[in-house]
């Protein structure tokens, strides 16, 4: 099974940044000790520059250019011991070593690179020059030289390491013991305080964000139940956790409120369904009492009864029939199945249409309808049959809602713009001020309704709302009670050329 690892934010970057500074450390460390060795041996070889040519001039029998290899053999070995520091090495101008200062089996190299030696030789001023180390195959150190000539005939190279083995054995030890030791400590005591200073440090920083997500954690354990429910203000300035925890909030309001919205819908959709149902089994109880009254063998009706039976009964039809149309309509708005077909038509003519077909109901009523302006003759770009269908629901709506006597009046209004404003008003028994903004929800109707209307399932301004929004249009309504009201909305018109 393999293990897992769940490391916080916090714990992330605690551990990235030591992790980090350790390699700093090292970097650091490497480098200072370079520089701690070029500045030693550049010192060292500076100080010891001359020691080859002092020793040259001392020694009579290398300044002679007699060599006696076994005698410079024994001086070199008690030089050493005068100053285990320093290596002797007497090379020809070939680079062969021919003597040293060393024991037997030491000296792993036979031959010298001279180019080093040549170059501290003519500028003094390169150091530090590191040399060939004789012991070694692979190191290099600082060194001092100088040409031996026997009346001028180079006879070879004095080569004196600087800083021998034993130099190098001697000082490793005593760096091992103690600078070493405290470099090491203050290393780790450096990585101690930098751990902890970093670890406060990024509670600090990560704290908010770890109230931030206790927050959201508590809102999913909630079930995102989000009544009441504010995030705290985890920073005061205008840096990215203040911006997060206000984005969030935002969110979360979002959140609510759409899921209030939904929750609203749903319950309009409900009661508008406990409505239409209740409107449907109305016209539909009513059509089936009538029926089984006029297929009853025991009823004896008269002809008279019998045309008045089935006049009601086809009236609960023509009213079923309407209101399902309705219904269908207002579902296929919703969801978005009508589409517009927009053409160009002549409104007064439209309107005039419209009036003509509610003529005999209106003077029935003794309702007057009248347009203004009469000559109606204005373009417009719209669709006709939707148009249509608003006008018809308005007017029809105007005629239940007004009394014998009353007025409704169209009027067409043009502005500066291509815009046109159609109204609809009536002298009517108008509607309460609370109620204007709930009349375009399905099924609402208002507390002083006609009774007729009663019966019309309340659908036909939803249904002008969603078909005028389709063509881009906004309806309002400006009402007072015992006063009428009217309903307006706009129109694009086409501009002649």
């Amino acid at each position: 099974m393999k293990a897992t690892f769940n490391l916080s934010l916090y714990q992330k970057l605690a551990w990235s940044l030591v992790v980090i500074f350790c390699f700093i450390c090292a970097l650091v460390y490497n480098w200072s000790k370079q520089l701690e060795h070029s500045s030693q041996h550049h010192a060292e070889q500076n100080l010891h520059l001359n020691l080859a040519e002092h020793l040259v001039q001392d020694n009579p029998l290398i300044k002679k250019g007699v060599y006696d290899y076994k005698a410079l053999e024994n001086l070199f070995h008690t030089l050493m011991l005068l100053g285990p520091a320093f290596e002797f090495y007497f090379v020809d101008p070939d680079g062969k070593i021919l003597t040293y200062s060393a024991q037997a089996g030491k000296v792993k190299r036979t031959h010298i690179n001279l180019s080093p030696l040549k170059r501290l030789i003519k500028d003094p001023t390169l150091t530090p020059l590191y040399g060939d180390d004789p012991r070694d195959q692979n190191k290099q150190k600082i060194f001092s030289a100088v040409a031996v000539y026997n009346q001028e005939t180079l006879q070879g190279y004095m080569y004196i390491i600087i800083g021998g083995e034993a130099y190098d054995t001697t000082l490793s030890r005593i760096q091992a013991n103690d600078s070493l030791y405290v470099k090491g400590l203050w290393l780790i005591a450096a990585l101690l305080f930098l751990f902890i200073a970093m670890l406060l440090l990024f509670k600090f920083f990560t704290s908010p964000i770890k109230r931030l997500a206790n927050d959201i954690s508590q809102i999913e354990a909630a079930n995102y139940q989000l009544t009441d429910f504010k995030l705290p203000v985890y920073s005061n300035k205008n840096n990215e956790i203040g911006h997060l925890s206000r984005g969030i909030q935002a969110m979360l309001n979002r959140i609510d409120e759409q899921f209030k919205a939904l929750q609203q819908s749903d319950l309009r959709r409900r009661e508008l369904l406990t409505h239409l149902s209740h409107d449907l089994r109305t016209p539909l109880a009513s059509l089936q009492g009538f029926l089984e009254v006029l297929t009853s063998p025991a009823r004896h009706l008269s002809n008279q009864e019998q045309q008045h039976y089935l006049a009601v009964s086809n009236n609960n039809c023509h009213q079923l029939k309407r209101l399902i149309e309705q219904i269908f309509e207002l579902a296929n708005l919703e969801n978005g199945q009508i589409t517009i077909k927009t053409e160009t038509f002549n409104l007064g003519e439209l309107i005039y249409d419209c009036i003509a077909k509610f003529s005999l109901a209106a003077q029935n009523k003794g309702i007057n309808l009248g347009v203004e302006p009469a000559i109606c003759d204005f373009t417009v770009v719209a669709d006709i049959a939707k148009l249509e269908r608003v006008l018809s629901n308005l007017i029809d709506n105007a005629i239940r809602h007004t009394n014998h006597g009353d007025s409704i009046n169209i009027r067409v209004t043009k502005t500066h713009t291509e815009q046109l404003y159609v109204d609809v008003s009536d002298t009517g028994i108008g509607i309460n001020k609370e109620e204007l903004t709930a009349i375009f929800e399905p099924h609402y109707q208002a507390s002083n309704a006609n009774k007729a209307g009663r019966q019309q399932g309340g659908l036909g301004l939803a249904i002008c709302k969603g078909l005028l929004k389709l063509m881009n249009s906004e309806i309002n309504v400006h009402s007072e009670i015992g006063k009428g009201t009217q309903f307006r909305f706009n129109l694009t018109q086409k501009i002649k050329a």
